[in-house]
């Protein structure tokens, strides 16, 4: 599945993309370091991120994720980041928590605000959807910054909520509501 923007297109891949994501991962990998939780070694292996796709399209086929991987249209060989609505829950729920990230040399280019344009108008018309979380580092200013762009509202400080490159942090809960299903 693809879904596209002015500049972007943002792809499902399977498993025959590791090499792609593992070049993404290389490269940022002291970038992305200080926001998200610490990788072992192993992470930063050809047959890890195989196995990691392989379980991210499991979870896709059953409905709990849908992530998609960020190309620029003009260079589809090259991601430059990722978007992922984990986590998602049906019943009286219909939500899902958000996680992204941008290449270090991609920043403050519009990139991410844009896909997530396109994902969270899939997210409300397609996976149908009420509301989508992000929790946010307070230091991480871009993301939050971002997220409020795009309409989400601060709806607390989450306490030691997340252990990020191992100590625990605390998160500012950021939320947007589909308001068409209310």
């Amino acid at each position: 599945m693809e879904l596209y923007t002015q500049r972007l297109v943002l792809k499902v891949i399977d498993e025959s993309a590791a090499d792609a994501v593992l070049d993404f991962i290389l490269r940022n990998k002291e970038f992305l370091k200080e926001w998200e939780a610490h990788k072992k070694i192993d992470h930063y292996t050809y047959q890890v991120q195989k196995e990691l796709l392989l379980e991210e399209n499991r979870k896709l086929v059953h409905g709990e994720l849908f992530k998609v991987w960020i190309y620029k249209i003009e260079d589809r060989s090259r991601i430059i980041g990722s978007i992922a609505l984990n986590n998602i829950v049906r019943g009286a729920f219909q939500a899902c928590h958000l996680g992204y990230r941008i290449d270090k040399d991609e920043q403050n280019k519009g990139y991410m605000t844009e896909a997530l344009q396109e994902i969270i108008k899939h997210a409300f018309t397609q996976l149908k959807l009420h509301r989508i979380e992000a929790n946010i580092l307070p230091r991480n200013k871009a993301s939050l910054k971002v997220t409020e762009h795009l309409g989400f509202y601060n709806e607390g400080l989450a306490i030691k909520y997340l252990k990020i490159n191992n100590k625990w942090e605390d998160h500012i809960h950021m939320v947007l509501r589909n308001i068409e299903m209310e």
